[in-house]
């Protein structure tokens, strides 16, 4: 039998390289699909597949069930369009900047809820997004409100903004499986398993949250940013809550604690959204009665379900 840590490896392996094989088939979806508008769903599923590796990384691999992805991405747009309306800071500044206030804006939330728990931490998060959004768009003279602000973009390519946007997926893969397989994703997960079990074995179990919690506002801050100069506007309706409940279903249906989960169910419910929009809201209804039944009956989603078939026939 295999010691649990090398066990936990063998599975991230197996995991990472299997969403790298998920990354190289969206990568060959350009040569088949050339209409623009086609291309630009895809891209957009790309974008929300990084917002779900974000909370992934909060919910599945360290047990903090925020409410607040879309948010920060709607913060990390802001923070590139108004350097760039205001002061003209180029992008090549503007981008990172929004990933450093992201991050700070974490920073300061954590350092405010992250010794809650349970709803009381949910609840926190979602009247943070809330409150960021209506403040947002009530601040007429300042971010224009509802009308949104223009950001310049990056290029007119919307093949290249395809590439860049699963470069940036595949970027932001790399440094999950990096911090997962050390010794941080261990006490991320002891964390998530058994918090008061984690501390009596020395982990510092807030500072541990407080670095999941950065790095995934900070991740949702690079992708609200690139999605800005891509749409060359932000409004407040990235921060709907309405988009981070997407993200929520991508994950849960997709699968928890795992980084091709993420991805695939990002893909497979933005799609499914996207196809759905011409029925109305019903696509709310469809999203939220297949989370309550993947969580009942496929409580590891879809990613899961595969990956213990194809393991099942290896062993």
């Amino acid at each position: 039998m295999k010691p649990a840590g090398n066990l936990w490896q063998h599975r991230l392996r197996f995991d990472m390289r299997a969403a790298l094989a998920i990354c190289g088939l969206i990568a060959l979806v350009p040569l088949f699909v050339t209409g623009p508008y086609a291309l630009g769903i895809i891209l957009v599923s790309v974008y929300f597949a990084i917002l779900a590796l974000a909370w992934n990384l909060l919910a599945g691999y360290t047990g903090q069930f925020s409410l607040a992805p879309a948010a920060f991405a709607m913060i990390g747009g802001y923070t590139t369009a108004l350097l760039d309306f205001y002061w003209k800071v180029p992008l090549a500044l503007g981008i990172p900047a929004a990933i450093v206030v992201a991050a700070l804006f974490g920073l300061v939330l954590g350092k405010l809820v992250l010794n809650l728990s349970g709803p009381y931490l949910s609840l926190t998060t979602l009247a943070f997004a809330e409150i960021a959004r209506v403040v947002i768009g009530n601040s007429h003279e300042f971010t224009r409100g509802d009308q949104g602000m223009h950001v310049a973009t990056l290029m007119d390519s919307r093949v290249g903004y395809y590439y860049l946007f699963l470069a940036t997926l595949v970027a932001v893969l790399l440094g999950l499986y990096w911090l997962l397989k050390g010794r941080l994703g261990r006490f991320m997960m002891a964390v998530r398993d058994d918090p008061i079990g984690a501390e009596s074995r020395g982990i510092d179990v807030v500072r541990t949250k407080m670095i999941a919690f950065c790095v995934s506002c900070a991740i949702c801050g690079l992708a609200g940013s690139l999605y800005g100069t891509f749409s060359q506007l932000v409004s407040p309706e990235l921060g709907l809550l309405q988009q981070t409940g997407l993200v929520l279903s991508m994950v849960v249906i997709g699968g928890m604690s795992s980084l091709s989960g993420a991805i695939l169910g990002a893909i497979l419910v933005y799609l499914g959204s996207e196809w759905l929009r011409e029925f109305g809201d019903i696509q709310i209804i469809v999203f939220a009665l297949l989370v309550i039944l993947f969580a009942r009956y496929v409580p590891a989603g879809l990613w899961g379900f595969i990956a213990g078939r194809l393991q099942g026939r290896r062993t």
